[in-house]
C-alpha cells in the first residue's frame, strides 16, 4: 500500500510503497490525466502532476530512498511452510514539498471530473479508485498537521469550487514552494493550512502573477504554462 507521512522538518511528505504500489499509481495518473492534447486548458496542472509522477517513477526504480517494512511473516509461519525468507519488504520512497503535493491532490479532482465526463466512467472506475485512495492518504496526512477547524475550512473550500485549476498559472506553485521553504518547522506547522487555502482563493499575489504571465504569453505567443519565471530552488533541501 502507498504510505504518506510528513517529513521530520515538515518540509513535505514522504511517499513510499512497493514497486507494484507505485507502478499502479503512476499508471492510473497517466490514464486519468490523458495525453497532452486532451485537456488544453489544464496543461499546466497536468504537467505539474506529471512532475510528481516523474519522481514516483524514479523512486520505483530505486533511485531515491528505500524503506524496510514488516511483511507480517513470523517464525511460526516460516516454520510451518518450511521457508527461509526475510521478515521485511522493500518500499521505495521519495519526498515532495507540501505545497506541491497539496496542489497535485487538488488538481487531480479536476482530472477525475474531466475523465468521467469524457469517458462516461462509472463510480466503479478502477483508475479513479486508485487516485482517490492516493488523495485520501494525502488528506489524512494533511489533517494530522492542521487543527480541526482549519482542516474543515480547507475541505469546505475544496468542495465549494469546481473546477479549481482551469487555466491555472502553475508557476504560483513554485512561488509557494519557495515561500514555504523559507519557514522554519514551527512556522510551517502554523501556516500550512494557509498555504493549502491559497491555492483556492486566487489572492492578490496570484492575480498579479497571472496578469504578468498572461502579458508575457501574449507577447511571446506561448502557452501560459510555458512562461518561465526567475526562481531558484536551493541545491539541498532539509526534509
Amino acid at each position: 500500500m502507498i504510505v504518506i507521512r510528513s517529513t521530520e522538518q515538515l518540509t513535505g511528505v514522504r511517499i513510499s510503497g512497493d514497486f507494484w504500489d507505485l507502478d499502479e499509481l503512476i499508471n492510473a495518473i497517466y490514464k486519468i490525466t490523458g495525453d497532452e492534447n486532451k485537456y488544453y486548458d489544464y496543461q499546466g496542472p497536468r504537467l505539474r502532476i506529471l512532475s510528481v509522477c516523474y519522481k514516483l517513477r524514479h523512486a520505483a526504480l530505486g533511485e531515491h530512498q528505500l524503506d524496510f517494512v514488516n511483511n507480517g511473516l513470523n517464525k511460526n509461519v516460516l516454520t510451518q511452510h518450511e521457508l527461509i525468507f526475510p521478515n521485511k519488504n522493500v518500499y521505495f520512497a521519495t519526498e515532495i514539498l507540501w505545497p506541491e503535493i497539496i496542489f497535485s491532490a487538488i488538481a487531480l479532482n479536476d482530472f477525475i471530473d474531466l475523465h468521467q465526463q469524457l469517458n462516461d466512467s462509472s463510480m466503479w472506475d478502477y483508475d479513479i479508485a486508485i487516485i482517490r485512495k492516493f488523495q485520501a492518504a494525502i488528506a489524512d496526512c494533511l489533517e494530522q498537521e492542521m487543527n480541526e477547524e482549519d482542516y474543515e475550512v480547507f475541505l469546505k473550500m475544496l468542495h465549494a469550487k469546481n473546477p479549481l485549476t482551469f487555466r491555472y498559472a502553475t508557476q504560483y506553485v513554485d512561488v509557494l514552494n519557495l515561500e514555504y521553504l523559507q519557514l522554519d518547522k514551527e512556522e510551517r506547522k502554523a501556516h500550512l493550512a494557509a498555504f493549502a487555502v491559497r491555492f483556492m482563493i486566487e489572492d492578490h499575489d496570484y492575480a498579479a502573477l497571472k496578469a504578468q504571465l498572461m502579458d508575457a504569453a501574449i507577447t511571446t505567443k506561448q502557452p501560459l504554462h510555458n512562461i518561465q519565471i526567475q526562481l531558484k530552488y536551493p541545491e539541498e533541501i532539509l526534509w
